[in-house]
């Protein structure tokens, strides 16, 4: 099945995933300050949100926009974490999310 998706849930979607894998992410960086356990039932949460909704996204629309769509997503809710958690980022790490944003931009103009 290939039936194409309306926008908003596309977003919603790509949101929920790579908020999953963000969510894991951020259990890997509290794994070294925190309870095992809490640890492991974050990224488990995080993989399995993740993974629901990608399988979803990828029944309905394109690879390269889904797979782009979730690091783009993924990038920015990393960073604003660690802006959050570490008072600030760089001017590196905005200027590597600004091609991130601008690779993703690119890739969109073929479709």
């Amino acid at each position: 099945m290939n039936a194409s998706l309306a926008l908003f849930p596309v977003i919603f979607l790509m949101t929920v995933t790579a908020g999953g894998y963000a969510l894991a992410t951020i259990g890997m960086k509290l794994a070294s300050e925190t309870p095992p356990a809490l640890s492991i039932l974050i990224i488990t949460l995080g993989l399995a949100g993740a993974a629901l909704a990608e399988i979803t996204l990828l029944r309905h629309a394109s690879l390269p926009l889904v797979y782009l769509g979730i690091v783009v997503t993924e990038t920015l809710l990393v960073l604003a974490y660690a802006s959050w958690a570490q008072s600030g980022i760089s001017l590196a790490q905005a200027g590597g999310a600004a091609l991130v944003l601008a690779g993703f931009a690119l890739v969109c103009l073929e479709h």
